[in-house]
């Protein structure tokens, strides 16, 4: 620095500084540093900056302060002189001094990448850890804002970021993850992020960075196998298909997309080998030799062939081999309807081919009872539809069987069962012949199979005897021994020759009568108890009983003949008659005789003993009628008869003369009933004491004695008094009583040793003898009362009342009969006078005990199980029985007892996974049922049948087993009937829609679904119904074949209208079943979905564009004639044919137009004049509307653009796309005709005929833009000038680019 004096003495200015700092990123204008300088003579400072690098500064002269005017740049210059000058306005010269700028580091440089692109090609075989490049980066700035640090930022595919590592310091980029050209991603691009350490900008800490993209791609490298397109696959190919025929194209590719290598075919050995071949180069399967698909399966058990393909590249892989793989292409024979069912039997698993078989049924079996020993299998090794065969039956003896089943497919068992068991009988033949005939259903293959049947001999007949009663006849009190006759029956079973016994019933004649039981003679046993008079008459029941119980039986009716033995008895001990003097007396005395009437025998004469009156009377000899021997006379006669004589007294008056000894006798006590009359007697008077007339005494009264007080006075009113006591003597005149409600219990099913219980009737006579005799019985039978199915009961003659051990089908039975109603009577054989017997009622009270085992009851041949559907402890079948025991005797419980599989391979024991329900239920009609329940879901891979042994017991430990079958179904087989009608009235009519399926099908119809497919209120409901169609074979219908079956004529026309009653419409078909998912199905669905939305929108494009420009088109050149056209109505300007727009004076140029509805104006090029035809096109106008519209088919009427289509039209759609675009095509011109009016002259143009025609366009009814033709019409108008005041603007189209 320089110093100068001053001549004045005055000191100079001093700069008091050498180097400054200032930072780079100071903005300009703002304060950078101060000029330090000072004066001692304290004067007035002003500053300057001078030099070439002043001009990054401006400074202010009065301060000294400075700014930046120009922006630093370290990185440029980074220490820099000024020139810094100060004047105290004293000294004339400045003084000046350099000082240095040092420029300090700001951070506003970010990182620069060198060497870029990072771009490289690495091989998919790269291995891990390799530094695929490196990325390099510099940084002007200074200290730690110079120092780079390198990141990955993003890596494209976002997926692929952990494949890429980088040294934050070295910047290498190494790979950290194996790649794949063909799996991954053939490209990828890296971001790779350089920072710098950071550093000050702007008072701000800044961190600075750069980023480059690195793109990296990957070589393919053969190191894949190839890859099969569409394998594995499944593929059906017909049996006997000929030599050459294409089966399946193979596909193949090499995955090494970047080398996509040949791919060679080949067959890898199969069995059976030398079926198929293969094209090598493009992978097409041919039929090499014919097969019968039977043939496959009787020799390899299967009519599937699984053939192993290899595809095979052409070049050698990385590893120096060919690349190959091999899959699986399963080959279904399938099957040709070539062969007939034929006959089989089949013992075990062992069948053999036969057409004759033999077997034994017993004669006069119940309907439908198999022939036994017959082992028929009839088989048609064809597959589905082409195995179904039917069965018939011919032969001599065909109306005596039937065949069942009558149709089948597949393998069926065969049965030959009873159809008319009249027929089936030894006696008449004893061997029987049918025919069967197995017919295919489809082709004419008929098979014949001969069954001989054996008849085997029951004892089905029971013996008979000659007459059905005989009549015998015997002495009364004849002597034991004595022979009545002898009566046998014969039996047409050569079973029971020489075996026939007798008997006689019921029990109570065999105290008198009896039967010697091999050879049926009858004869008296107790000769004694043979008393005409008490029984004139036996019936018995002589029974002819066979081998096997069988009982035949006749009426004997033994009447004995009377012998004398039975003395005359008086009808009355006194008889009493009472006749006026000078009469004669008539009275008839009768007497009874015990022996046969009207024989001599009980002839009875008459005779009068001699007594005191014998001579004055006289009596019929044979009619006992007794007579007065002339008149009588009362005072002729000393004794005056009155009455029954009871006795006489006798009394005696000492006086002598007659008028003082006359005696008089008076009761005094006589109760009304006695009266006594006097006469004289030996020398004094008898007093005879008789009954009153008028009354007869009754010993069943209270009244059995009698104590009198008689009275003998005479004339002098003297008296004597005597007593006399009458004693009533009774005689049998009243019947006896049979006891009231006697009733009594028996168990069924007992030994009846004894009597179940004695009537005791009752007889109020003193002297009586009282025997029993049954007169009727019937029994209480299942709620109706009816005659007694066996001679279950009887009564003998001491009242017993015994159960008859000798039924012929076992003992009493409640399950037969809970009741039974005995009609007895009670006979006293003593009786004199009056009725001498009672009929009463026994009741029999037949108890029941658990004597019957309970009894399966088969609802359905079998269930039917979809094993996808069964879930635990979900019901799989149900099991049903009855017991015809009552009360606690009848309830039962079910358990499963045994399981078995049963499928193609054979018979397999299975674990007790299902059971029963442990609660029990009872329906209405008395049967128990339970739900069969599984443990566990069931194998879905099992196709076959369940055989599940249900064992039902009661209480007593009385059990029954039986097996239900459960055939394992797919649920492919399911088919949904849609019924146009309620759920609740197709649930109602479920029985009865099943019911017609099963007769239409002939399967059994299983219904697992009853569900709405109505999702709207107001809709009208449809009910779908699923159901499966099985057989009892396992075979099922699927959808095809029973919408075959319902659509078939017969069906239809026996079941059509009966199912259509039911609401029913058609059937559908939905296949469920297990879907594997998998990732590459989806994606290339989304593909094919993507694929299919870009082919829509292409085509929707290019055929918008097509009819946008075919419209302009007919636009354009219909502007060539439109100003030509002249109409005699519009005044000015052209007519805008094809428009709605109006003319300036308001007419319709439409309407103003001589249009001629006969020309064609050919806008409807694209249809045929047939369709034309057929859609009926015409058209019309209305004159109030500015628009004609078509009419299609009828008339619409002429409402703008409301156009009615009817739903039922079969071109429904076709049609309502004519409507659609007749509501653009309105009073458009043919455009032929548009070009013939370029060259008419004007009266030619004003003749012109018109029409309205249709435009091409199916855009609908939305649009209200109809007049492109008018925009273009107005826009040739106006270039040529002619009707400069008639413009038209249409927003949607613009037509320059024509």
């Amino acid at each position: 620095m320089s110093v100068f004096s001053s001549a004045y003495c005055q000191s100079v200015p001093v700069i008091d500084m050498s180097v400054v700092e200032v930072r780079e990123d100071i903005p300009v204008g703002a304060f950078a540093f101060q000029i330090r300088a000072y004066d001692v003579d304290d004067d007035t400072l002003q500053y300057y900056i001078q030099g070439p690098n002043a001009i990054y500064f401006d400074v202010n002269k009065q301060n000294g302060e400075v700014k930046i005017k120009n922006r630093l740049d370290r990185e440029t210059n980074d220490l820099f002189p000024v020139e810094i000058a100060v004047n105290d306005g004293v000294y004339p010269r400045n003084v000046t001094k350099l000082v240095y700028i040092a420029v300090q580091d700001a951070n506003d440089n970010a990182p620069i990448f060198l060497n870029i692109p990072y771009n490289s090609e690495v091989p998919e075989n790269t291995a891990v850890g390799t530094t695929i490049f490196t990325a390099t980066a510099i940084d002007a700035d200074a200290g730690l804002a110079s120092t780079v640090t390198y990141t990955i930022d993003q890596v494209v595919p976002n997926d692929a970021h952990e494949l890429f590592s980088i040294s934050g310091t070295t910047g290498h980029v190494v790979l950290m993850g194996p790649l794949n050209f063909t799996e991954k991603s053939p490209f990828y691009q890296i971001r790779v992020k350089a920072m710098d350490g950071g550093g000050p900008l702007d008072d701000t800490n800044v961190f600075q960075s750069t980023e480059v993209t690195a793109f990296i791609t990957i070589k393919d490298v053969p190191d894949m196998d190839p890859q099969f397109l569409n394998l594995p696959n499944m593929v059906t190919i017909d049996e006997n298909s000929p030599v050459d025929t294409p089966v399946f194209p193979v596909k193949a590719r090499d995955p090494d997309t970047g080398i996509n290598d040949p791919i060679r075919y080949s067959i890898e050995p199969s069995n059976p080998p030398d079926l198929f071949k293969i094209i090598e180069d493009n992978g097409e399967i041919t039929v090499q030799s014919q097969f019968d698909r039977e043939a496959l399966l009787e020799i390899f058990g299967s009519a599937v062939v699984k053939l192993k393909i290899k595809a095979s590249e052409t070049n050698h892989n990385v590893n120096g081999v060919v690349a190959s793989t091999v899959q699986t292409l399963q080959i279904t024979i399938g099957d040709v309807n070539d062969n007939g069912p034929e006959f089989y039997e089949c013992v075990g698993d062992k069948c053999t081919k036969k057409n004759s078989f033999t077997g034994n049924v017993d004669e006069h079996s119940s309907v439908g009872v198999a022939v036994a020993d017959l082992k028929i299998r009839v088989k048609d090794p064809d597959q589905g539809e082409h195995s179904r065969f039917e069965l018939l039956l011919d032969g001599p003896d065909k109306d005596a069987f039937s065949v069942t089943p009558t149709t089948g497919v597949g393998d069926s068992s065969v049965q030959v069962t009873i159809k008319d068991p009249n027929i089936v009988d030894f006696e008449k033949k004893r061997t029987m012949s049918v025919e069967i005939i197995a017919k295919d259903a489809s082709v004419d293959i008929t098979f014949r199979a001969t069954v001989t049947i054996n008849i085997t001999d029951m004892n089905d007949n029971i013996p008979e005897f000659e007459k059905e009663s005989y009549v015998f006849y015997v002495d009364e009190h004849c002597k034991n021994g004595t022979i009545v006759d002898t009566i046998t029956a014969t039996d047409a079973d050569e079973l029971d020759d020489g075996k026939i016994t007798y008997k006689l019933v019921p029990n109570s004649i065999l105290t008198r009568f009896d039967v010697f039981p091999n050879n049926g003679t009858i004869f008296i046993k107790n000769g004694e108890l043979l008393d005409r008079e008490g029984t004139s008459s036996y019936t018995a029941t002589l029974q002819a009983i066979d081998s096997a119980g069988k009982m035949g039986t006749t009426v004997l009716e033994i009447n004995l003949q009377d012998i004398n033995d039975q003395k005359p008895v008086m009808n009355r001990d006194i008889y009493d008659a009472f006749v006026n003097e000078d009469q004669k007396l008539n009275l008839v005395i009768q007497a009874r005789d015990g022996d046969e009437p009207e024989t001599p025998n009980s002839k009875i004469q008459y005779h009068i003993e001699d007594s005191f009156f014998s001579t004055n009377f006289t009596i019929g000899l044979d009619d006992g009628v007794l007579e007065s021997n002339g008149l009588l006379d009362r005072e002729a006669i000393d004794v005056e008869l009155k009455g029954i004589l009871v006795g006489s007294v006798l009394a005696k008056d000492p006086d002598q003369t007659d008028f003082n000894n006359r005696i008089f006798f008076t009761i005094e006590n006589s109760f009304g009933n006695f009266i006594i009359l006097s006469e004289a007697y030996n020398k004094g008077y008898r007093g005879n004491l008789t009954v009153d007339p008028v009354f007869l005494l009754d010993y069943e009264s209270s009244m059995k004695t009698y104590s009198l007080t008689i009275v003998a006075s005479d004339l002098g009113e003297n008296k004597a008094v005597t007593k006399v006591e009458v004693v009533v003597e009774d005689v049998n005149d009243t019947p006896p009583v049979f006891p009231s409600g006697f009733t009594v219990n028996v168990k069924e099913n007992t030994s009846l040793s004894g009597p179940l219980g004695t009537i005791k009737g009752s007889d109020v006579d003193t002297e009586h003898f009282l025997e029993y005799m049954l007169v009727s019985a019937e029994c209480h039978c299942r709620g109706i009362k009816e005659p007694c199915p066996e001679e279950w009961f009887s009564v003998e003659l001491n009242g017993n009342v015994v159960g008859y051990s000798g039924s012929t089908s076992g003992a009493i039975d409640y399950e037969k009969c809970d009741k039974a109603i005995l009609t007895a009577k009670v006979v006293d054989v003593k009786t004199e006078k009056g009725q001498n017997s009672t009929q009463g009622v026994v009741t029999i009270n037949i108890e029941d005990i658990n004597d019957n085992a309970p009894e399966f009851i088969v609802i359905q041949d079998f269930y039917v199980v979809l094993l996808e559907r069964v879930e635990k402890d979900s019901s799989v079948g149900k099991v049903y029985a009855q017991d015809r025991d009552t009360g606690e005797n009848r309830k039962m419980n079910f358990k499963v007892t045994k399981l078995e599989f049963v499928s193609s391979e054979g018979t397999f024991q299975q674990d007790m996974f299902l059971y029963t329900d442990s609660k029990v239920q009872e329906d209405s009609n008395g049967t128990f049922f339970v739900d069969i329940r599984s443990q566990k879901q069931m194998n879905t891979d099992q196709r076959g049948k369940f055989m599940v042994e249900i064992q039902a017991s009661n209480p007593d430990g009385l059990s029954t087993t039986s097996v239900v079958e459960l055939l394992t179904i797919d649920l492919s087989f399911k088919v949904s009937l849609r019924f146009r009608s309620p759920v609740s009235e197709v649930n109602e009519n479920l029985p009865r829609i099943r019911g017609v399926l099963t007769s239409a099908t002939r399967a059994t119809v299983t219904i697992f679904n009853v569900d709405s497919e109505t999702t709207t209120q107001r809709a009208e409901e449809v009910t779908v119904l699923e159901a499966y169609f099985v057989f009892a074979n396992g075979s099922a219908l699927d959808y095809n074949e029973v919408n075959r079956i319902l659509n078939s004529e017969e069906v239809y026309t026996e079941y059509g209208a009966i199912l259509t009653q039911f609401g029913f419409t058609g059937i559908s078909t939905t296949t469920e079943g297990t879907k594997e998912v998998k990732t590459e199905v989806f994606i290339m669905i989304g593909l094919m979905a993507a694929l299919a939305i870009i082919l829509v929108a292409t085509t929707t494009s290019l055929v918008c564009i097509r009819r946008n420009y075919k419209r302009k088109l007919k636009a354009s050149k219909a502007m060539n004639t439109a100003a030509a056209v002249v109409i005699e109505n519009q005044k000015t300007g052209p007519v805008v044919p094809g428009t709605n727009k109006y003319t300036r004076e308001g007419a319709n140029p439409v309407l103003n137009m001589n249009i001629d509805t006969a020309t064609d104006l050919g806008f409807d090029e694209d249809r045929s004049s047939a369709d034309r035809d057929r859609y009926g096109y015409n058209t019309a106008f209305c004159s109030t509307l500015d628009v004609s519209v078509i009419f299609i088919g009828r008339s619409f009427g002429c409402k703008k653009a409301q156009f009615v289509v009817s739903p039922d039209d079969v071109h429904n759609q076709e049609m309502m796309r004519t409507v659609n675009r007749a509501y653009f095509r309105i009073g458009m011109l043919r455009i032929n005709s548009l070009d013939y009016n370029i060259d008419m002259d004007m009266t030619e143009k004003d003749t012109m005929p018109m029409m309205v025609i249709e435009e091409e366009d199916e855009e609908g009814f939305g649009s209200p833009y109809i007049e492109p033709l008018g925009a273009a019409l107005a826009q040739r108008e106006k270039k040529r000038g002619e009707s400069p005041n008639l413009t038209f603007e249409n927003p949607s189209m613009n037509t320059t680019d024509l």
